[in-house]
């Protein structure tokens, strides 16, 4: 055994999946920057107060639309704000949005999927066609819909409860984003976790652990969910994205983040008019925040693309 070992090539001696996948990315190039902008994004989101050198919500009104320099790397706005700092600070608006989402869409759309694929019947049907009514409608549109009915609804809740306090320190927001993006995500992946079910449902091992008598939960989170995460994971890592950009139309429009809490769209949406009154010189006010959130967009649709050639058994290394 120990010359058979020996004699195997060193790849594929003792290659852990974590390290096999993380080659496999490392390998694609387009994969591999879109990796290192989101580290970039998180150690930013994470280390917001140490990287950002002043508060975001700090005005100097003696240097106000001032351009990049030593000491405004991005220059200011029309309020004396530092950019950069605001920006820095956007990724962790950005990367808390993104995070509660997905973790509101797992929560709706894997039991919801896996329960219309493994039962089928009513349960089906009734799911089922509660997507279909949220596809009914065009995406963005319903989750601005959406996000303007709530807001006014949560925000008078707040005041009604006695937190008024809270409705001003701006945290609803993040509720009001969370709970409209959250809603209408869950609809695509309980479908693709509903197709996965009912695929594996049908395999040998799930029917012979229902024909033992294991429970339908435990068939369902032991030998079926483990089975369907590969493309859970790829389907979830190319929508954060979307997630991102989404939070931005919705702070750009008005119904999402509002100023002076930090978000790239209402960044951009307090800036886009003073931009058009000056152009072009005061272009980075809106180019800076704008480049930022596409190049976060790019970067999970660039990283979502690798991880699905990685995970994929039809590409063969």
């Amino acid at each position: 055994m120990a010359t058979l070992a020996a004699s195997l090539p060193t790849q594929t001696r003792a290659r852990s999946p974590q390290m096999w996948l993380l080659r496999r990315i490392l390998t694609n190039p387009p994969a591999a920057l879109g990796a290192l902008v989101i580290l970039l994004m998180l150690f930013a989101a994470i280390f917001a107060p140490l990287i950002a050198p002043y508060p975001y919500d700090q005005q100097n009104l003696d240097y106000i639309e001032k351009g990049p320099s030593a000491a405004h790397w991005f220059g200011t706005d029309g309020l004396g704000r530092d950019m950069f700092s605001r920006i820095v600070w956007g990724a962790r608006s950005a990367v808390f949005v993104i995070v509660m989402v997905t973790a509101v869409s797992l929560a709706l759309g894997v039991p919801l999927g896996a329960i219309a694929g493994y039962f089928g019947g009513w349960a089906d049907t009734i799911i089922m066609r509660a997507a279909d009514i949220l596809f009914a409608f065009p995406g963005m549109l319903f989750v601005f819909f959406i996000a303007a009915t709530i807001k006014p609804g949560i925000i008078n809740w707040a005041r009604e409860i006695g937190l008024s306090d809270l409705a001003r320190t701006g945290y609803l927001d993040y509720a009001v984003v969370i709970i409209a993006l959250g809603v209408i995500g869950w609809a695509g992946l309980a479908r693709m976790i509903r197709a996965q079910v009912m695929t594996i449902k049908e395999r040998e091992f799930v029917i012979g652990a229902r024909a033992t008598g294991v429970p339908a939960w435990r068939v369902i989170l032991r030998h079926i969910l483990p089975n369907a995460i590969t493309p859970i994971i790829v389907a979830m890592s190319m929508g954060l994205g979307d997630i991102a950009l989404s939070e931005g139309y919705l702070s750009f429009l008005g119904i999402g983040l509002q100023p002076p809490a930090p978000s790239w769209g209402n960044i951009i949406a307090e800036n886009a008019g003073r931009y058009w009154r000056r152009f072009p010189e005061m272009i980075w006010l809106v180019f800076i925040p704008g480049l930022v959130l596409a190049a976060i967009v790019f970067a999970f649709n660039f990283f979502g693309d690798g991880l699905n050639e990685a995970l994929n058994p039809e590409i063969v290394d």
